[in-house]
């Protein structure tokens, strides 16, 4: 049987370090905590894991700085937590190489599958060669191409780099282009159906889809918005 993963979980708060632990140890994962960036860089560079779940804000060392130090020995996937939608946007407009964020407050279950989410995806990027049924599952519209084992989006050949959360709701709008999907539609492909996010959560996503496809194509624009209904992925005329 294969061994759990070691996350490293680093946040100045204590009661999420113990919450956020208690349930992915009952996940079955092996769990060390840090309450400052500059011990957990320590651990890991003495110590590497298979996952880490950043806090953004931290005295020593923030999150980002964090894992820019990080980056420069490791590939390790990291996961942010943040409060504010504007640290977001400057941490992916940065290109730091965070694998998916997640915005305070939020729900245990939310962690634990964002967590699940991204080990698949490493997992597939890192295993075997991909089998006749993952590649039927790759969905190619126009220029988009995104490939969900590996969990890579590609646009005119140009790769983009997306969140778990946003690739789940660009799959669920190219699957059936033409077709208006609600936010709750959208909702339930990307988040647990525990978990409960609001429609500004979904437009949020979709903003940020669009600007990370707009830096690589000025012109896109096959996601169209109905107002009050959802969004749609254009098809093709």
């Amino acid at each position: 049987m294969k061994e759990k993963s070691t996350i490293v979980l680093v946040d100045d708060e204590q009661n999420i370090l113990k919450s956020l632990r208690t349930a992915l140890e009952a996940e079955g994962y092996k769990v060390r905590t840090y309450s400052d960036g500059m011990a957990a860089l320590e651990a890991l560079t003495e110590e590497p894991a298979d996952l880490g779940v950043f806090d953004i804000k931290m005295p020593r060392m923030d999150g980002m700085e964090l894992l820019r130090r990080m980056r420069q020995q490791s590939e390790m996937p990291v996961i942010f937590l943040t409060s504010k939608d504007e640290e977001i946007d400057e941490l992916f407009g940065l290109k730091m190489g965070a694998d998916d964020y997640i915005a305070k407050p939020f729900s245990l279950r939310l962690v634990v599958e964002r967590v699940k989410a991204v080990l698949r995806r490493i997992g597939a990027k890192d295993g075997a060669p991909q089998t006749p049924e993952a590649a039927r599952a790759i969905v190619e519209r126009g220029k988009l191409k995104l490939d969900p084992e590996r969990h890579t989006c590609h646009w005119d050949n140009k790769g983009v780099t997306l969140t778990v959360t946003e690739f789940l709701i660009l799959q669920a709008l190219a699957t059936r282009p033409g077709v208006v999907k609600t936010r709750d539609a959208l909702m339930d492909a990307a988040y647990d159906d525990q978990v409960y996010v609001d429609d500004r959560t979904i437009d949020s996503h979709i903003k940020r889809l669009r600007k990370k496809f707009k830096q690589v194509d000025d012109d896109f624009d096959v996601i169209e918005t109905l107002y009050g209904v959802g969004y749609r992925f254009k098809e093709a005329g």
